[in-house]
């Protein structure tokens, strides 16, 4: 689907393929490493495009891995909605699905080998005297004073642990590294924590289960990874990870290189906060469409094809930055200003009778499905006597430049008639509840003679038009940086018109709709059928973005 010629270059696969060129490498094997206890998001969308990316692009494997080292944060759910997420983005992972914790039994006895090298110790401060302990940025830490455990002593508590004899939180195993260095990672990092849970893919075998810190680095090794590729904020970890490799006899030492993560503005990717908008109904589940997961952006109608640009466009350095949203509107945009067929629909219904038509009167338009492609069927509109326009299309004192409806004033019907409005029908609070318009019958596919008509605005007819729900989104947070200051909760930034619901009526072939299909509405913005609500009888659309296009305005502008 992609191929490093239509892929911007980046600083990874240059060092890659200069390994390559050079023999230091055979065939490169990368990983896509996720913790199954959320839903991903467009972050994570930017290392999977990263990490299959490269193998596609260097001849090489990708690997999916679940990191799966804490049951109590983990479910089932989680795990097919990421399997589900990437094969949707078009990648397909190298042999089976592999977990961390089908490495549990090695990584227990590594950790017993640690203990007998006198590298690991059983320690007894609970979170709180850990923490006290460790030391700062600026002090030093303070070593334990179980620090000095005998080895024999260490094994037989840890096998202790092992058994569930202790309660959680009451003893830690922990590398015995150092307590004064300035990176505290290597300030004697946790190993093995105990935890009275089933794990969903070992069941109950264990009452112990090891850190991430020292499941991920070993993983890689025992897979085989020659190159792991992850964000920045593990760049301080690396040489922890390089400690683990250095004292244990793995089969391989796979190389860490940091690039810097997708930060976009008006969202917030930490799945921490993610699954709290989740539980605090916020939002409706991980797959509401204002979410910045894959599957909340999948069911507003993003394609595969516009992520996978998007992540392209971003590119891949090591400059950390925040990326503007706008730039993810222009992807969606410009493939579905390509690929999605046209619809008409009117979002606030104002009826308008075409008195010089009779009641009985039915004409079909033939249109074609795309303007610009031969391919997609075309579309059959109905016009009668009666039918549907948008309220702000009509102005009973429009301003100067009011090229839409006004009493006396022409306009033309997209693909069909100009007509003009001729009486204003209200209702007893004076409401507008009708148009009196006429049909100049010979303006179809041409200009009426002698008169210049600039408005052209979209309509419904009224004896055929389907009813429809449509769901406008916007950004779900009103600033830029929702989770930037620490003082204030980021929920106090939510945007409260990021969802409205209006009832509309659509041109009569949206009954045929499917679920997930995407079309543009003419003159209103990009929309897809929901892929839960809309079916059986029900048309449900979502907005996926607007017609208007700011972030490729901005940059004709800089050019």
């Amino acid at each position: 689907m992609s191929s490093e010629s239509t892929s911007a270059p980046n600083f990874i696969r240059t060092q890659i393929r200069e390994e390559i060129e050079q023999g230091r490498v055979d065939t490169i094997v990368t990983r896509f490493p996720p913790e199954p206890n959320g839903f991903l998001h467009i972050g994570h969308a930017k290392s999977i495009c990263l990490n299959f990316g490269l193998a596609e692009q260097l001849g090489g494997q990708c690997h999916l891995r679940f990191d799966d080292t804490n049951p109590a944060r983990e479910e089932q759910v989680y795990i097919d909605a990421i399997r589900e997420d990437i094969e949707w983005l078009g990648f397909q992972w190298s042999g089976e699905i592999r977990y961390a914790s089908s490495y549990f039994d090695q990584l227990h006895e590594w950790a017993c080998q640690l203990i007998r090298d006198g590298l690991a110790y059983v320690d007894d401060l609970d979170a709180e005297q850990m923490r006290e302990y460790r030391g700062t940025l600026t002090e030093p830490g303070r070593p334990s004073p179980w620090r000095d455990r005998s080895v024999e002593e260490n094994l037989a508590l840890f096998e202790g642990m092992r058994n569930g004899e202790f309660a959680e939180g009451e003893k830690v195993l922990r590398a015995k590294i150092d307590m004064a260095s300035p990176n505290i990672n290597l300030r004697d990092p946790t190993l093995y924590r105990i935890r009275h849970a089933a794990h969903h893919q070992s069941g109950d075998k264990w009452k112990i289960y090891p850190s991430y810190d020292f499941t991920h680095g070993q993983s890689d090794a025992i897979e085989g990874i020659t190159h792991s590729i992850c964000t920045l904020e593990f760049e301080d970890h690396r040489p922890l990870y390089n400690w683990f490799l250095d004292n244990l006899p793995v089969p391989a030492r796979p190389r860490q290189i940091e690039f810097a993560r997708l930060n976009l503005n008006y969202t917030v990717t930490s799945k921490r906060k993610l699954k709290l908008l989740v539980d605090q109904g916020v939002v409706d589940g991980w797959d509401d469409p204002r979410m910045p997961t894959i599957s909340g952006m999948r069911r507003r109608g993003y394609t595969p094809a516009s992520i996978r640009k998007f992540c392209d466009m971003v590119g891949v350095s090591r400059a950390s930055g925040v990326v503007d949203i706008q730039m993810l509107y222009h992807a969606i945009r410009s493939d579905l200003e390509d690929n999605a067929p046209r619809a008409m629909c009117v979002m606030k219904p104002l009826k308008v009778v075409l008195t010089n038509l009779p009641d009985d009167h039915e004409e079909i338009f033939e249109v074609a499905g795309h303007p610009a492609r031969e391919d997609m069927a075309v579309r059959q509109l109905p016009l009668n006597r009666e039918i549907w326009i948008d309220q702000e299309d009509f102005m009973e004192e429009p301003p100067k430049k009011f090229f839409r409806l006004a009493p006396g004033k022409e306009v033309r019907l997209r693909n069909a008639y100009v007509i003009c409005c001729d009486e204003v029908i209200k209702n007893e609070q004076g409401e507008v509840e009708a148009l009196h318009c006429s049909v100049d019958l010979e303006t179809l596919g041409q200009n009426p003679e002698g008169r210049k008509v600039k408005g052209v605005i979209h309509w419904v007819s009224a004896r055929h038009g389907v009813d429809v729900e449509v769901r406008n989104y916007d950004n779900l947070f009103q600033v830029e940086a929702p989770d930037r200051d620490k003082d204030v909760d980021f929920l106090e930034h939510l945007n409260a018109q990021s969802l409205e619901v209006v009832h509309g009526i659509g041109e009569p072939s949206l009954a045929q709709a499917g679920a997930e299909q995407r079309f543009q509405f003419e003159r209103v913005g990009y929309f897809c059928a929901d892929r839960h609500d809309h079916g059986a009888g029900r048309l449900v659309f979502n907005r996926t973005v607007s017609l208007k296009d700011g972030w490729a305005k901005a940059q004709n502008k800089a050019n």
